[in-house]
This record gives structure tokens, C-alpha cells and sequence, in this order.
């Protein structure tokens, strides 16, 4: 029997994990779409997006419209039996969807429909969740609203970051896909519909979001927050009006007399920052104009003249 013919819709590195996955199991992808290209660094280069890149490396087709929707009719021309999806970026139109004769489907990392949208990774720490997992969906109009045809559970660590728990995630992804997407086309998986209670949306982190406010929340909430933004996006504090950027933390719950937000100085490799029930001990971090380092080196530099000041 011929194998199916895919579309594959996807755009970050998470979802070059499930390409990947395709190509090792020889599937047949026909075509692939992704977001546009974007420029990247200071001096705005553009550069492929991850999906984009690995496609051509593998030798497959890409589109990368700018409204899908006016463009249903290259994606259609690859005739595809089955679209799958991870981390694409836009809707995929019904004209899409109602296409191919085995559906769409989804690899979404989270526990449906806990949390519905585009950063359930980060919400997922950001909430101090004891567990996430992933979903294999169908793709419906609706965002991630679609049955599920099966999911695994990932446990979170209290001190897991974004980076740590989006790495697990994309293996755990990875894995789910080669097991149940030959189950899938052979029409084997039942459908389990999403419960109608419990729904929470994780939209895409705002920049507004990206800074802590140590005057507002508490400790458990902070590291929380900071943990659940690495990298892109970055958690940060300002003090004496300039950005700096936490990468690795710790909590202390201890009781203390000084203002939330004040740095209290620098021990055992940490910057101590006073907290609403705590201490939030940095590790590393990125000052503004500077490259990432830890905190000692930070406190050889800059770091010594900020005791005593606050972060806002």
C-alpha cells in the first residue's frame, strides 16, 4: 500500500523534532510550511526559521506564506492525505483541514485542554504545575479544541526551567508520534473529546510578562516566573533603571527585615535578592549591553555598587 502523502505544518525548533521524527520513519512528506523568515542579531539578517532550514537539508519543499488563508491552494496542490502539525504559528484554514482524507492532526505539549494556545510550556511553570504532558489532536477550527487521540504525562521538577522541560517535552513528543501516528492511520486510536471544564489559555508570552516585580509578588511566584522564562523570552528585573536578565535560580524561605526587590549581596556563587517570603538567589544572569554570566563574575564588576539598592 502506497504510503500517505503529508503536509508537515511547523515553524521552532520543537517542531524540527517531529519532522525529524517523520523523516527517520520514512514517510512520505511531500511539503513542508513554516512561518516567514525573520532577521535575526544586530544586524537583522534574515536567516531561515529552525522547520525551514531542516526541510531544506532534507530536501522537501517548503512554503512559508504570509496569511495562510490566501494561500490554501499550494498547500492543496501537494495533495496531501494527512496534515500534521507542531508549533506552526498561524490558523490553518477549514479549506485546509477538511482536505486530506485522513485529517489534520497536532502535537501539542500540554494535558488538554490545560492549556490551549501558544506558550503551554511556559504557563505550565508559571502556574508551579506538578505535571504537563503530551496530546496527539485533531486539528479543528477552534484553537487546540480538537479530540485527542492520545496523551502522555511529564512530571515537572520543582526546579525545572523552560529550557530543561521543553527538551523533555520534545522527546517525549518525539516518541508519541512514532508510536501512535501508524496507529492513527490505520484508524485505531479512539477519540477522546476534550472536557468542556478545566479550559486554560496559554497565549504567547507578552513583553509586559518578561518582567518580574518583586514589589508585587512572592517568592514562590517570582521563581516561578523566572524559571518559566529562559532564554527567548528572558525573565528580567530593572534596578537603577537598567535591565537585568535571570537565567538560574534558587529560592530560600527564610524571614527577613529588608524591602522586596533589594539586593542584599552575594553568597556562596549567588546574588541575593530579597523576596515577599524569601530570598531569590541568582546564579546567573545578563546585565544590559553585557553577555550572560555568573554571578560572581558579575559581582567583580558591576554587581558590588547594587547592594543595598531594589529592584522596582
Amino acid at each position: 500500500m502506497e504510503k500517505p502523502r503529508i503536509v508537515f505544518f511547523g515553524t521552532p525548533d520543537f517542531a524540527c523534532a517531529i519532522l525529524k521524527a517523520l523523516a527517520e520513519e520514512k514517510y512520505n512528506v511531500v511539503a513542508v510550511v513554516a512561518q516567514p523568515d525573520k532577521p535575526v542579531g544586530r544586524k537583522h539578517k534574515i536567516e531561515p526559521v529552525p522547520v525551514h532550514a531542516l526541510a531544506d537539508a532534507l530536501g522537501i519543499p517548503v512554503l512559508q506564506p504570509v496569511k495562510l488563508r490566501d494561500e490554501a491552494e499550494a498547500v492543496l496542490a501537494y495533495k496531501p492525505d494527512l496534515i500534521v502539525t507542531c508549533a506552526y504559528g498561524q490558523f490553518v484554514p477549514e479549506a485546509i483541514l477538511n482536505a486530506p482524507r485522513l485529517g489534520a492532526i497536532n502535537v501539542h505539549p500540554s494535558l488538554l485542554p490545560r492549556y490551549r494556545g501558544g506558550a503551554p510550556i511556559q504557563y505550565a511553570l508559571l502556574n508551579g504545575d506538578a505535571q504537563t504532558g503530551v496530546c496527539l489532536m485533531e486539528m479543528v477550527k477552534a484553537m487546540d479544541a480538537g479530540d485527542v487521540f492520545a496523551r502522555t504525562i511529564v512530571p515537572i521538577d520543582p526546579d525545572e526551567t523552560f529550557t530543561e522541560l521543553n527538551q523533555k517535552l520534545k522527546e517525549e513528543s518525539v516518541r508519541l508520534i512514532k508510536e501512535m501516528l501508524p496507529l492513527y492511520i490505520d484508524g485505531k486510536l479512539e477519540r477522546m473529546p476534550q472536557a468542556e471544564e478545566g479550559i486554560v489559555i496559554a497565549r504567547n508570552i507578552s513583553k509586559e510578562q518578561e518582567k518580574l516585580s518583586f514589589d508585587k509578588e512572592e517568592l514562590h511566584v517570582l521563581y516561578n516566573h523566572a524559571r518559566a522564562l529562559i532564554d527567548v523570552p528572558c525573565a528580567y528585573g530593572m534596578i537603577e533603571n537598567k535591565r537585568i536578565r535571570f537565567f538560574k535560580a534558587r529560592i530560600e524561605e527564610t524571614q527577613h527585615n529588608a524591602k522586596p526587590g533589594e539586593v542584599l549581596g552575594f553568597k556562596d556563587h549567588a546574588m541575593e535578592i530579597a523576596c515577599i517570603g524569601g530570598i531569590l538567589k541568582i546564579y546567573e544572569l545578563q546585565p544590559e549591553g553585557k553577555k550572560r554570566m555568573d554571578a560572581d563574575a558579575f559581582k567583580n564588576g558591576a554587581g558590588r555598587a547594587l547592594i543595598g539598592k531594589c529592584f522596582e
